[in-house]
C-alpha cells in the first residue's frame, strides 16, 4: 500500500501550511506533491515559496504563480463584486513588488503539470496532477460539472484519478472502472463555509485507488490579524473569517 499527500492553493498562508504539512507529518506520509497558487492574498508568500522549495516538494504552477513570475496584468473577473476586484489588483501588487527575485524564478520554472504512475503488484496506478486543467490554469471545474467534462480529462490523459484545485472547494467524483477526479480544496484561502485548511490522502494498493479529503484547524483568527497589519486589503481578513464577503 503506498499513500501520497496532495494539497494546493496555499496563498501566502503560511500558518494554514504549517498545519497541513504538520498534519500530513503525523500521519506518516512522506510523498507529498503541490497544485500550485503559493502567492497572493496573505503575507508570506516569500516564506510559502521558500518552505516549499527548501521540502523539495514537487509543485506545479498554478494561475497566481505564473502571473507574479512573469508580471502579467490583472484582468478583472465578471463573478468578483467591485469590492473583491478592488482589493485583487491591490493584493496581487503587493506580491509583484514583494516576492523576491530568486523566488518569481522559481515560479517561472514550475511544469505545468505532472503524471504520476506507481506500480504496486502487476497494477500501474496513472495519476494526473493539474492545477485547473490540461490546457488552462484559469479553468474552473466544480463539483456540478456534467461527469463528460471529468471522463474526458480522464481519457485525454489516459489516467485513473486527475487531481485538481483552483476552485478553493473540494469534491470527489468517482466515474466507472474506479477512475476519479479529485479537487483538494485550497490551503489558505479555503471557499468552503468552514474556512478549514483542506487537502488529499490518496492510498493505492494493487486493487484500489482510494481517495480522502482531510480538513484541518489552524490559528486563522492570528492569520487575519497579520493580513491586517499588512499592505494586503482587509477584505482578505473577513473573507478567512467567513464575514459578509463574495465568497468568489
Amino acid at each position: 500500500m503506498i499513500k501520497i499527500a496532495i494539497f494546493s492553493d496555499v496563498h501566502g498562508n503560511l500558518p494554514a501550511l504549517e498545519a497541513v504539512l504538520e498534519d500530513i507529518k503525523q500521519r506518516g506520509i512522506k510523498q507529498k506533491f503541490c497544485l500550485g497558487d503559493l502567492v497572493d492574498f496573505a503575507p508570506w508568500g516569500n516564506e510559502v515559496i521558500e518552505r516549499i522549495r527548501n521540502l523539495n516538494i514537487p509543485c506545479i504552477m498554478g494561475n497566481h504563480d505564473e502571473r507574479i513570475a512573469f508580471d502579467l496584468p490583472v484582468i478583472p473577473l465578471s463573478k468578483h463584486s467591485e469590492e473583491e476586484t478592488q482589493a485583487r489588483f491591490i493584493a496581487i501588487d503587493h506580491s509583484k513588488k514583494f516576492i523576491t527575485s530568486d523566488n518569481k524564478k522559481y515560479l517561472a520554472e514550475l511544469p505545468f503539470h505532472l503524471k504520476l504512475n506507481y506500480k504496486i503488484g502487476r497494477k500501474h496506478w496513472n495519476i494526473q496532477l493539474v492545477h485547473s486543467g490540461l490546457e488552462s490554469n484559469e479553468t474552473y471545474l466544480y463539483e456540478s460539472e456534467d461527469d463528460e467534462v471529468f471522463t474526458d480529462i480522464l481519457q485525454q490523459s489516459q489516467s485513473d484519478l486527475v487531481m485538481m484545485g483552483h476552485t478553493h472547494l473540494s469534491f470527489k467524483k468517482r466515474f466507472d472502472n474506479g477512475r476519479w477526479a479529485v479537487n483538494c480544496g485550497s490551503v489558505g484561502r479555503s471557499k468552503e463555509e468552514n474556512r478549514l485548511a483542506s487537502y488529499v490522502i490518496i492510498t493505492m494498493d494493487e486493487e484500489k485507488i482510494i481517495p480522502e479529503i482531510v480538513q484541518i484547524e489552524y490559528p486563522l483568527e492570528e492569520t487575519a490579524q497579520q493580513i491586517e497589519l499588512s499592505g494586503i486589503p482587509d477584505y482578505y481578513a473577513s473573507f478567512l473569517r467567513n464575514e459578509k464577503v463574495s465568497v468568489f
